[in-house]
């Protein structure tokens, strides 16, 4: 018979912490403290998502790097954490206000490093790091602490922290894009969830374990917790202030107009008479009032080539692109589907952007619907419309994605009569060539015959800003637009019999930028579609 085998040591007894309550109130104590915690930390994470998309584009890849590098840091956390458990009471406090400190100011951080160096990748993934580093040393003290107030097997402990660190992580990703996002801001929301991160923390340490502490610690916890609230309290004080000079640094000096919408920051900078308006959403410039008739001739005119008497716009709720369709008389209705009402009514009241638009919008034949396109499309009647005109943001920004799909078009071409035509803007065929053949692809994958063609300009008076591409000079930009004219059969490239003949565009320049563009021409790429989508930042 083979020897016994020896019994197995003793489990050293755990040390029971002196409570001022009852453990079972302890216990409680500790596990409203990880709800708290994994909202703030899920908060932080969302943060970090939804500046790096705004301020970097492409959601998709920045939600993956932000995601994986935090998951990646947090398994460090966890394991630096092992060396704090016998302090688990200091360690899980000052873990909590570095982290409520480094994950307040974040979005600050982020956002300056944009405005004033012109990048944020490197510190996005800096507090991707930082930030999972200390949620992951969160929960091995929590773990200690716990054990500590109340004697329970280690199962039972780990389902009620992951319980109560599951529920938080639910409350804190609900309130972000429902309540802290839109009543306070990314910078303000980040601010106070650092402050309430850092209270919590501090308090249930320096209370509930106080006496298992030194004199000595009890202060320097106390100092540190107070010197991390005070801080960001002072931030939050002066946060307005650095949202303008950053929108400055960004903008330029004339911003006139700064909201955060529903959907998207919207800033209209630019004095009325005293030059031109430029109008960005959510940090890219959309409109630009140096050079927006050469694109919107560009966009228009060759699609009213041919019957037109009821035009849909998707997008566009600047009204710029329905200026250039209401110089027809024949036209008889115009339809703009935009997604943000605000910068529908901004381009009604705003005097400069209305003034720019022709004030497109007190035209009796003009009507505006709010909404998503795709879904309105979904409900639109067969054969409405003789032209589309999709005036959409590039089809590189991840949130757009879906606009430049298969089956986007197919429920594009599905409201055409017979005849009509679907134009689109589909990025710069030189700077982004294979977007640009991507959409023209899809398009034709939906069925529709495409011309292809550009317009290349240059702008004078160029001040810088995102999406701009200055000249080593400084004094000019160049600018290159690229379109697809689609129809259910062969389209023709021509322009359009207006009252209005566009004052930047002729036939002659409509021709060579369609023979132009052929030169840049990328074979055998596959179309986007929803499951499938080609297209990136």
């Amino acid at each position: 018979m083979p020897p016994p085998e020896p019994p197995e040591p003793p489990e050293p007894p755990r040390r029971v912490a002196r409570l001022p309550v009852r453990a079972r109130t302890g216990r409680l104590l500790v596990l409203a403290t990880v709800f708290v915690c994994a909202a703030c930390g899920l908060v932080y994470e969302l943060e970090l998502v939804a500046l790096a998309s705004y301020l970097i584009g492409d959601s998709v890849t920045q939600a993956s790097v932000v995601l994986s590098v935090m998951v990646f840091a947090m398994g460090v956390g966890s394991l630096l954490a092992k060396r704090l458990r016998c302090r688990a009471a200091v360690g899980f406090c000052l873990v909590e206000a570095v982290l409520a400190l480094i994950g307040g100011c974040s979005a600050m951080v982020l956002y300056a490093s944009f405005a004033w160096f012109g990048g944020a990748r490197y510190a996005l993934v800096a507090f991707s790091l930082a930030i999972g580093v200390l949620i992951g040393a969160e929960m091995p003290l929590l773990m200690t602490l716990i054990q500590r107030v109340s004697r329970q097997d280690a199962g039972g402990t780990v389902a009620d922290l992951f319980a109560a660190d599951y529920v938080g992580a639910l409350v804190g990703g609900l309130a972000f894009p429902f309540l802290l996002l839109p009543r306070l801001g990314q910078l303000t929301g980040a601010l106070l969830t650092g402050a309430v991160n850092a209270a919590v923390g501090g308090a249930l340490v320096l209370w509930l374990f106080r006496r298992d502490l030194s004199v000595r610690s009890r202060w320097l916890l106390l100092a540190v917790s107070l010197a991390v609230v005070s801080v960001l309290a002072v931030t939050v004080v002066f946060v307005d202030d650095f949202e303008r000079a950053a929108r400055r640094a960004v903008y330029g000096a004339q911003v006139r107009v700064a909201v955060q919408t529903g959907v998207q920051e919207v800033v209209l900078t630019g004095t009325p008479g005293r030059g031109p308006v430029d109008l960005y959403l959510d940090g890219r410039l959309r409109v630009s009032g140096r050079d927006e008739q050469r694109y919107h001739e560009a966009l228009v005119h060759p699609a009213m080539a041919g019957r037109h008497a009821r035009v849909l716009i998707l997008g566009g709720g600047d009204g710029l692109a329905a200026r250039e369709v209401l110089t027809y008389p024949d036209v008889l209705s115009v339809t703009v589907v935009e997604l943000d009402p605000f910068v529908v009514r901004l381009a009604r009241t705003d005097p400069a952007l209305s003034a720019l638009n022709g004030h497109a919008f007190r035209d009796h034949r003009l009507r505006t619907v709010t909404g998503d396109a795709f879904h309105w499309l979904r409900g639109a009647a067969r054969g409405s419309y003789d032209v589309v005109i999709s005036d959409l943001p590039d089809p590189g920004i991840t949130a757009s994605t879906k606009l430049y799909s298969e089956e986007f078009y197919g429920l594009a071409s599905r409201v055409l009569t017979d005849g009509g035509r679907i134009v689109v803007h589909a990025g710069p065929p030189a700077g982004r060539p294979r977007t640009y053949w991507t959409v023209e692809a899809t398009l034709r994958a939906a069925g529709l015959y495409t011309r292809p063609y550009r317009v290349t300009g240059r702008v004078s008076g160029f001040t810088g800003g995102p999406d701009r591409d200055p000249s080593p000079d400084g004094s000019a930009a160049p600018r290159d637009w690229g379109f697809v004219l689609a129809a259910r059969t062969p389209p023709r490239l021509d322009l359009g019999a207006g009252t209005r003949r566009p004052r930047l565009l002729t036939a002659a320049a409509l021709r060579a930028g369609a023979a132009d563009v052929e030169r840049l021409r990328v074979t055998g790429l596959p179309p986007s579609t929803l499951v499938h989508p080609r297209y990136t930042g």
